[in-house]
């Protein structure tokens, strides 16, 4: 079973936009994915249409299965850089196997 995990990033109403911050969160969340093992595709994208529906990031994971979901959501470069995110962005996340048919 394959899983994919899907993170949406947008700047907490409360934060003052800070894009030398933004770029350094953002920068880090990129590399994540070639430090922890066990991920077969990762990417970040930024929004790229001014709605105000949209969120502002975008990442993206594929893993080869739930305990490897697991294994990355423990690992400690995940635990280091997730207060950091989540004191500039609200996040929502979604895991689901791709390949499940819901009808």
């Amino acid at each position: 079973m394959t899983v994919r995990h899907v993170v949406l990033l947008r700047r907490q109403p409360d934060v003052e936009a800070d894009p030398s911050a933004e770029a350094d969160l953002t920068g880090r969340l990129r590399s994540l994915g070639a430090e922890i093992p066990g991920i077969e595709g990762w990417r970040v994208a930024a929004n790229e249409y001014d709605r105000p529906l949209c969120w502002d990031y975008l990442l993206e994971a594929s893993l080869p299965d739930p305990d490897a979901l697991t294994a990355y959501l423990a690992h400690p470069a995940h635990q280091a850089l997730l207060p950091e995110l989540s004191a500039y962005f609200e996040l929502a996340v979604v895991d689901f196997d791709p390949e499940r048919s819901d009808g």
